[in-house]
């Protein structure tokens, strides 16, 4: 076996340094992300010892980008953004636009180009959502009025950073950068008016758009569905992520659009379909897994030296993130008339930067635009940002706290109008999603408590079972199974009634009651005629999802065919008993 295995070195010392720092990071009570970026500083080109390969780390970070862009889809809810969109929606696009003009400031007293300058200010303008989330999780926030309004502000955050991903490369060149491909100079395209080079982009972007979410609902659940039907849990994974990466994949070739974007349309459309939540629960380890090695790559490519060689440039990006985005924030919340409580939660929310930064740093690079300076400086503000920001979440509290204890009894606080109405709306949107989740569950609750031999399986099983199932609607005098037929499913009565003609006997079924399993069991044709005899909602198990599903579990095979047996027993011609409550469940 060959020793020079440079992608296992990297992966192993990669993971096995940002576990030993990540821990460290969360025993110090500072996000495991810091870990993360200190590992890959340890095993980067500036420090002494081993150097990773940064060619495979390059990759590898290109693959935590799909999948964290894809995540990111997979998760967007348009229900918590309308929500919360009188506040987030210009709140975020406000502080976006102003905190990129400070970026910009800092770039021309530093010399540097207009384009230099805009990818600066836009990495120092969007907040981490790994970091956000584990702070409000930490704090019990996350399902505050004011955490779901830094969490609606962090989704218009995102999309609009996702807009710049596909803007910036068709803007390179007149930004003083290249075409994306090209090594330096101008490349290909640099032919022609700039507005025919942004039609273009947004042309491809729009058709991809018009594609993925005319095309995706209809094709994507089709193939879960399949895959969900072989029972296999790591056949269901591989189907997500290769629907992740190959839509990503195929977006950058046929269209031109980024890999990033890609991404996160599949996850949108994913996001759409009943298997979402299974599909974000599978994928749910690689995602976390590839985006570990993302940020340990993203630390390698950070000097160190950068804090003592321009201690200055340091200190001016860290305000701005900490003090500058924060004033921002707090500035455009009191102006939309909500709070002050919230404007200090929301501005300690978002004064920090993350992984949407290093990605534009990475584009900007890649496009001749930012310098190495440029990423040094936003990969310390990030750094010091995260570091700082319990800080800055205990200082607004003790703020919110002295200003609570100074207001006048009895006197509600400003903008108490416009958060009623906010308070409102959540809550609204908090019902329908329990709603949902709700009826999910009864959904799985009432499948064991109707057919008492499911509950021989877990919760996750039951859940399986439910995918497999087919909906089918008769309407009365419809016949459903044909004596002499061969079997070709089983089937779970929701509503309605059949009935059930066979050897002379008539037996009545109602909602709760299933048939059709017996001939699967015993391989021979049908022995009976069912027939609706009410308006019935079905659900119908294929005898091939029947077999895989029960060969899979022996204990549930072995009492159906129990219950069968007895069934057998109890539709002899010589037995009189045809109550419809002991025939609950019969042959066919």
């Amino acid at each position: 076996m060959p020793h020079d295995v440079p992608l296992i070195s990297t992966i192993a010392i990669a993971f096995g340094l940002a576990f030993v720092f990540g821990y460290i990071a969360d025993r110090i009570r500072l996000p495991p992300l810091v870990g993360y970026l200190v590992a890959g500083i340890i095993v980067g080109p500036f420090t002494p010892g081993f150097v990773a390969d940064g060619g495979l780390a390059a990759q590898l970070a290109e693959i935590g980008v799909i999948l964290l862009m894809f995540g990111v889809g997979l998760h967007f809810s348009p229900s918590d953004l309308l929500a919360v969109r009188k506040i987030a929606i210009p709140g975020a696009v406000g502080q976006i636009g102003l905190a990129t003009a400070l970026g910009v400031g800092l770039a021309w007293l530093w010399g540097w180009s207009l384009g230099a300058g805009l990818v600066l200010g836009l990495s120092l303008s969007v907040a981490s959502t790994v970091v956000l989330l584990k702070a409000l999780e930490e704090r019990d926030m996350l399902n505050t009025a004011e955490g779901r309004v830094a969490v609606g502000w962090l989704i218009v955050e995102d999309l609009a950073m996702v807009l710049a991903l596909v803007l910036l490369p068709a803007l390179a060149e007149v930004l003083g950068g290249h075409a994306p491909g090209a090594a330096g100079g101008h490349g290909a395209g640099s032919d022609g008016p700039i507005w025919l080079t942004l039609a273009l982009t947004l042309g491809k972007v729009a058709a991809f758009s018009v594609l993925a979410i005319l095309l995706g609902p209809r094709v994507v659940p089709v193939i879960l569905t399949n895959v969900a039907r072989t029972g296999s849990r790591e056949l269901f994974t591989l189907s997500v992520l290769a629907i992740a990466l190959g839509v990503a994949y195929g977006s950058a070739v046929l269209f031109g659009v980024s890999f990033a974007l890609g991404a996160f349309f599949a996850g949108v459309v994913l996001n759409e379909s009943r298997f979402s939540h299974k599909a974000a629960t599978d994928s749910m380890p690689l995602q976390d897994a590839f985006a570990v090695l993302f940020f340990v790559s993203v630390g390698m490519l950070f000097d160190p030296s950068i804090l003592i060689r321009d201690p200055l440039a340091v200190i001016a990006v860290v305000a701005l993130i900490v003090v500058g985005k924060s004033l921002i924030a707090f500035g455009i919340v009191i102006l939309l008339r909500f709070p002050v409580g919230m404007g200090l939660a929301v501005s300690a929310s978002l004064a920090q930067i993350g992984e949407f930064s290093f990605i534009l740093v990475g584009l900007g690079m890649s496009l001749g635009l930012l310098p190495e300076e440029g990423r040094d400086l936003v990969l310390a503000g990030a750094l010091l940002s995260i570091t700082l920001n319990p800080a800055v979440f205990a200082a607004v509290g003790a703020l919110r706290k002295h200003l609570q204890a100074k207001r006048p009894a009895g006197v509600p606080p400003y903008g108490w109008e416009q958060f009623e109405q906010l308070q409102s709306s959540l809550a609204d949107a908090r019902h329908q999603a329990e709603e949902r989740e709700k009826e999910h569950s009864l959904q799985i609750q009432a499948l064991a408590k109707t057919f008492p031999v499911l509950s021989l399986l877990d919760a996750h099983e039951q859940e399986r079972l439910m995918m497999l199932f087919r909906s089918k609607s008769v309407v009365p005098g419809e016949r459903i199974i044909r004596k002499g037929d061969r079997a070709n499913a089983m089937y779970f009565i929701s509503s309605g009634a059949v009935e059930v003609l066979m050897e002379g006997q008539t037996i009545r079924l109602g909602a709760g009651t299933m048939f059709g399993e017996m001939a699967l069991l015993s391989g021979q044709r049908r022995n009976a005629d069912v027939a609706a005899v009410d308006y019935c909602q079905l659900q119908v198990l294929d005898r091939r999802d029947f077999n895989q599903f029960t060969a899979r579990h022996p204990a549930l095979r072995t009492a159906l065919i129990e219950m069968a047996a007895q069934r057998r027993r109890m539709n002899q011609p010589d037995t009189t008993a045809q109550d419809t409550t002991a025939a609950s469940e019969t042959a066919a």
